[in-house]
């Protein structure tokens, strides 16, 4: 592999592999609501927001960091208080003094905020405009949860790189094949995994500290308290504890843990998937370090190709691309082929593509169980050489082609799921 893949490969990484506090979503809103503060220049009397379904579906419903609170208008709040939008993902990590500030600007204004859902747009997409007096600011996130494309303050345009709001959204094909010129493929993936340097991969690891923590926490007992019980029960077996030590991070994350944990493609429950399960099985199992750091590369580089053809947000849940990851991971760690490892993906892709996403919430955990045990079964399988027929459902010969068999139907197929899953959630009897 020459130097300028190597690099490419290590940037993408860097790139979608970042620091997060709490669930993206309300992060991204929270995000755009302090850059269009600041750029008003003051403290706000009215407030309108704007998202895209998918982002309004993944933001209702789930903990917001040290408040004790769900949804949008409380995060809402804090970034009006105290946001800073330099911190990016982190943006609602506050001091509580901050948190209890705005906690009392939230009792006095939230008949002031409103909050819509916008057609034809980005399924990433975030608008906050905020009006003081005769003032107002605005400010669009799209495509990414930090990606600004659009800042003005009353007729000022500061930042003006939005897409005509009508435009064709990319096929799953063309996801696939867009990013900086850089195509992945399977064979790709595993070959940077497993040849670059290790002085070029061990930056990975950092993602263990924190991640690691955030499990800690949760396994003191946070939401369902998943990974808590599980732990209870595990009774020595290293599966059952590997997957009790993942998910109690997602228990924490979730149900509004402060804990920043390191997120992949924009998820942190996907960088979760694809860093615990692979670091703390490599330990139990007496790995060395070596093994366990290009695994967790493989990992979570593998979720971030499968992710590219599905979409930043999707019906389908973000665990089915991390799991298939954290299964080429255990084949790794196992000492498995690359052949092996395709045999895992194909497995995975014909067990959890159905695996609908029904919001942002503290019960992600119980789905990243489910997406983590069928990790373990289908790598266990593909190291056995057993793999599911190319007759079968998504799966075809070629590991790329059932990659972007999946990617069509989370990006391409699903979009009346997400009309029908969001109007679900908003008309509870």
């Amino acid at each position: 592999m020459d130097d300028c893949t190597r690099k490419q490969l290590r940037a993408l990484l860097q790139q979608e592999v970042v620091l997060a506090t709490g669930c993206t979503e309300p992060g991204a809103v929270a995000l755009c609501v302090a850059k269009a503060r600041e750029t008003l220049g003051c403290l706000p009397q009215r407030i309108e927001v704007l998202l895209s379904k998918n982002v309004y579906k993944n933001a209702m419903g789930v903990g917001i960091p040290g408040t004790g609170m769900i949804g949008l208008p409380v995060a809402v709040a804090v970034a009006v208080v105290a946001g800073d939008s330099k911190r990016q993902l982190e943006v609602l990590t506050v001091p509580q003094q901050q948190v209890d500030e705005a906690k009392a600007w939230l009792a006095n204004y939230a008949g002031r905020i409103t909050i819509g859902v916008k057609e034809k747009c980005d399924k990433l997409f975030v608008e906050c405009t905020c009006y003081a007096g005769d003032d107002r600011a605005t400010a669009v996130i799209s495509h990414r949860h930090t990606n600004f494309v659009y800042v003005a303050r009353n007729k000022e345009v500061l930042l003006n790189n939005a897409a005509p709001e009508v435009q064709r959204q990319p096929s799953a094909a063309e996801l696939q094949r867009e990013s900086d010129e850089l195509r992945l493929t399977a064979r790709l993936v595993y070959d940077y995994a497993a040849t670059a340097p290790l002085e070029e991969l061990e930056f990975i690891r950092e993602t263990v500290k924190y991640n690691d923590a955030a499990s800690e926490e949760g396994l003191s007992g946070y939401g369902l308290q998943t990974g808590r019980i599980l732990m209870e029960n595990a009774a020595g077996d290293i599966v059952h504890t590997v997957v009790a030590r993942t998910v109690a991070a997602s228990d924490a994350r979730m149900d509004g843990c402060t804990l920043s944990v390191y997120s992949n493609s924009g998820s942190g429950n996907q960088g979760i998937a694809c860093t615990l399960p692979v670091y703390n099985y490599g330990r139990l199992k007496g790995c060395d370090e070596e093994k366990v750091t290009r695994a967790l590369v493989l990992n979570h580089l593998m979720s971030i190709y499968i992710k590219r053809g599905i979409g930043r947000l999707s019906a389908l849940c973000g665990i089915v691309n991390a799991s298939i990851g954290a299964a080429c991971g255990i084949v790794y760690l196992h000492g498995g082929s690359f052949e092996q490892m395709c045999y895992a993906v194909k497995n995975m892709i014909n067990t959890i593509a159905g695996m609908v996403c029904d919001g942002a919430k503290p019960s992600c955990a119980l789905k990243m169980s489910t997406g983590l045990y069928s990790a373990f079964v289908s790598a266990e399988l593909a190291c056995n050489n057993r793999v599911v027929d190319a007759t079968d459902g998504l799966s075809e010969s070629d590991v790329d082609y059932s990659i972007c068999n999946l990617g069509r139907l989370g990006h391409d197929g699903m979009n009346e799921v997400d009309d029908i899953v969001l109007d679900i959630m908003t008309h509870k009897h």
